[in-house]
């Protein structure tokens, strides 16, 4: 659990969590690559690429004429983005002029410790560069007392302009304080440290468990090793959409992939038929069973904390998982001895969604859809249970480790 809870702590950002992704991979033995330049692959070899700064796709060469193993997941999380002059000051203090990023439970992101960070652009000599940016100090969104808001207590719905983290006292000028920057993408989030609790320290609650937790258990799982064409993909986006030139929903795991095989010499035929030959796991938060709102979930297919990863499904698709998937999920993770549930929203709600049925429409691939249960997604602080972060790690070294045929309708392992 160690490195999760550091990837937790630092991850504060996309920028910063694919920052501590590469240093990882690169202590690990992987090369990096960059997309401005033309690929030599070596049988065996380790490499990843990042694009924007904010995401990252790793992979352990095998023959990608039998296909792709994929594990897929996000590295951004709901937070405070900060605006382009972000100072509003008056006499006596400044605030920062925020909007929301992704879906947050933004009232929980009161009275918490929050740091500035993100990506900063600096000019040097005459190239405008990109640079990872995190405060050395705090910030925090202060409530109104209850003296002054009677009603806080029985309805309060945040007001994404008006109430905004406060910087310091004073007048300040943002550019006094992030020096030298032409221009940034930085944001108000949640500095909480990760802590264990529980009778027997069986929970985890940190900030961006979604889908940091997921991102960190693919990693984790690549570098140890396995069998044939072994890809991570942690992209930026999900939370509003996926419509980034990073994302899901753009080029680059497909043109990643395109580069793959065309570098071990396969045509657009061959191409075509390795995708066919493939499988992606599209890893996600899934939502926790709650003790308290048993009347928001499916009667029986719930995923309770503790009792292993969430195996996604829904008639709509906005979960990947099919009967063909479900069942190679399911055997994946029996081999391993790693529990597994299954989930299903209640009919009568709206579902949530993932990146994987973004992907499919750029990376056609069997796929299925699984994730850690949790409770309180989108809070500044979320919960899950640590067995089921070793569950997820667990199902995924066995996804790598196994020889996985996608082959006429059927799908066979060894």
């Amino acid at each position: 659990m160690k490195e999760l809870l550091n990837f937790l702590e630092t991850s504060y950002t996309a920028y910063q969590a694919t920052e501590n992704a590469r240093a990882c991979l690169l202590q690990n033995g992987f090369t990096e690559l960059s997309e401005q330049e033309p690929w030599a692959l070596t049988g065996g070899g380790k490499y990843f690429v990042t694009r924007g700064g904010c995401a990252l796709i790793a992979f352990c060469v095998g023959d990608a004429a039998q296909g792709f193993k994929i594990a897929a997941s996000h590295t951004d999380s709901p937070a405070l983005k900060l605006k382009s002059s972000p100072s509003l000051s008056d006499a006596h203090d400044t605030r920062l002029n925020t909007e929301a990023y992704g879906g947050g439970l933004y009232y929980s992101y009161f009275d918490r410790p929050l740091r500035i960070a993100g990506r900063v652009i600096r000019e040097r000599g005459n190239a405008l560069v990109s640079e990872p940016y995190a405060s050395d100090f705090l910030v925090t969104l202060p409530s109104l007392a209850i003296h002054l808001n009677r009603d806080a207590n029985t309805g309060f719905a945040p007001d994404k302009q008006a109430d905004l983290p406060l910087l310091c006292l004073g007048a300040r000028e943002f550019a006094d304080i992030v020096r030298d920057a032409v221009d940034f993408d930085l944001y108000a989030a949640c500095a909480e440290k990760p802590y264990l609790w529980g009778a027997d320290g069986e929970f985890l609650s940190a900030p961006r468990i979604d889908n940091l937790a997921s991102v960190c258990a693919s990693l984790k799982a690549l570098a140890e090793g396995g069998t044939g064409m072994r890809v991570v993909a942690c992209l930026d986006g999900e939370e509003v959409g996926s419509l980034t030139r990073q994302g899901a929903d753009s080029d680059f795991l497909s043109a990643t992939l395109t580069r793959i095989t065309a570098a071990q010499g396969l045509d657009a035929q061959g191409h075509s038929l390795a995708l066919s030959r493939s499988f992606c796991l599209s890893l996600d938060g899934a939502q926790g069973f709650h003790p308290t709102h048993p009347e928001k979930y499916d009667p029986q297919e719930r995923a309770y904390l503790g009792k292993g990863a969430a195996l996604k499904r829904h008639a709509g698709g906005a979960y990947t998982t099919d009967a063909l998937s479900a069942a190679a999920v399911r055997k994946l993770f029996a081999l391993a001895d790693a529990p597994l549930q299954s989930f299903y929203n209640r009919s009568n709600m709206r579902s949530g969604g993932t990146l994987g049925a973004i992907s499919l429409s750029h990376v056609t691939v069997l796929t299925a859809d699984i994730g850690i249960p949790q409770l309180a997604m989108h809070s500044a602080v979320e919960t899950m249970a640590c067995s089921d972060y070793a569950a997820l790690v667990a199902g995924l070294r066995s996804f790598f480790a196994r020889e996985i045929c996608v082959r006429h309708g059927q799908i066979e392992i060894k």
